[in-house]
């Protein structure tokens, strides 16, 4: 079996604390507070906007809530969150990608298509949840209103950070490559496994499970805190 070191002691969100442990980087947790670094990805026009949120008067007519709704919705995103987590993990790196080698391009892909999987499904889920928050009282449609411009920035900066996870994937996968190789090298006439037996692959199919765990997680956490403002209303 094929190991790389795994530095561990970095505090942060899973997804960030499991991909420094792949990269094995050090990475210093910001010293800023959060609303500070918020902040730097909002601009001019954006803060205008959020303030306005705040400040709004929304004089909303609450309609009638079925006592069972809060459940049905709760049970509709655990739903959606459990076909996403399966569509994830569904199978080992050679069911999931026939005739997978050592090239990364296929993961890549195949990592790319999770996450507009993730994107198709929890946003329309997202814009439902505010939907709902909208018509319950004057503040929780201000909730709602604030989540769709948090959405609109933070969003767009969080999608072009997740748009990197492949690339530090494809520096893990090479480095498990290159240490299988060394171990081939250094014991030519151990006999070694094909690429897809028990060996580096599934090491690295097991590592970019965990991964899309961990940022479906990070792309739930928005709708499950919408979720739990309906619960206590």
């Amino acid at each position: 079996m094929v190991q790389v070191s795994r530095r561990t002691g970095f505090t942060g969100s899973a997804l960030t604390r499991l991909l420094a442990q792949l990269s094995d980087i050090d990475v210093p947790e910001s010293r800023q507070a959060l609303a500070d670094r918020l902040s730097q990805w909002f601009s001019w026009t954006d803060a205008i906007s959020l303030s306005a949120a705040l400040d709004s008067d929304l004089g909303v007519a609450v309609s009638g809530v079925r006592a069972s709704e809060g459940a049905e919705e709760a049970l509709e995103c655990a739903r959606l969150k459990a076909a996403l987590a399966k569509g994830n993990a569904d199978g080992g790196v050679a069911s999931v990608l026939p005739g997978a080698n050592d090239d990364f391009p296929p993961y890549r892909r195949r990592y790319f298509a999770r996450q507009q999987a993730m994107e198709t499904v929890i946003e329309p889920l997202r814009a439902r949840l505010r939907a709902r928050l909208a018509t319950r009282s004057p503040e929780l449609a201000r909730l709602a209103a604030v989540d769709a411009i948090l959405e609109q920035v933070v969003g767009a900066r969080e999608r072009s950070l997740l748009a990197t996870v492949p690339t530090l994937l494809e520096k893990h996968f090479k480095r498990l490559r290159e240490a299988n190789q060394a171990a081939q090298d250094a014991n030519p006439d151990t006999p070694q496994p094909p690429p897809t037996a028990a060996g580096w692959l599934d090491v690295f199919g097991r590592d970019m499970q965990s991964v899309l765990r961990a940022e479906l997680d990070i792309r739930m956490q928005p709708v499950e805190g919408l979720l739990e403002a309906l619960r206590d209303r």
